[in-house]
């Protein structure tokens, strides 16, 4: 079996703030299965550490107000295109992110309040009928 990880859920330093989201509880699911990792953020060309991003009407934006949005779509481009020739079995993507958020998303207000929505990576996974689930659900 071969699972597609959000870079950040293995412990790569690649969120927003520098920092990471290991999973141990995802690391013992991974064990045995062949693993993949990516980080759309970082394929489109952002820093770590960078400002926070959220979709503010469906647009990357910073929390200074700069759009981040080409960076965006040019990380998910790049990662479906390395991954168009990859049989994956299981997508597992880190929650609320602007890339990876597979049932919420912040609602591009700064404030700390979810909505239902996906990430920009997630979306274009889902319509590309990958299998994805939330790293919460693991």
């Amino acid at each position: 079996m071969k699972v597609l990880v959000s870079a950040c859920l293995m412990g790569r330093n690649c969120k927003y703030n520098g920092g990471n989201n290991y999973s141990e509880k995802l690391a013992e699911f991974l064990k045995g299965k062949e693993v993949m990792e990516i980080c759309p953020e970082v394929l489109g060309g952002l820093p770590t550490p960078r400002p926070s991003v959220e979709l503010v009407n469906g647009i990357a934006m910073d929390k200074n107000g700069d759009s981040k949005d080409e960076a965006f779509h040019r990380g998910v481009d790049t990662a479906m295109e390395m991954i168009k020739e990859e049989k994956i079995d299981l997508v597992v993507l880190q929650s609320r992110s602007p890339s990876c958020g597979v049932k919420q998303i912040y609602d591009g207000s700064f404030s700390g309040k979810l909505i239902e929505g996906r990430g920009l990576f997630a979306q274009a996974l889902k319509d590309a009928g990958y299998p994805i689930v939330d790293v919460e659900d693991i």
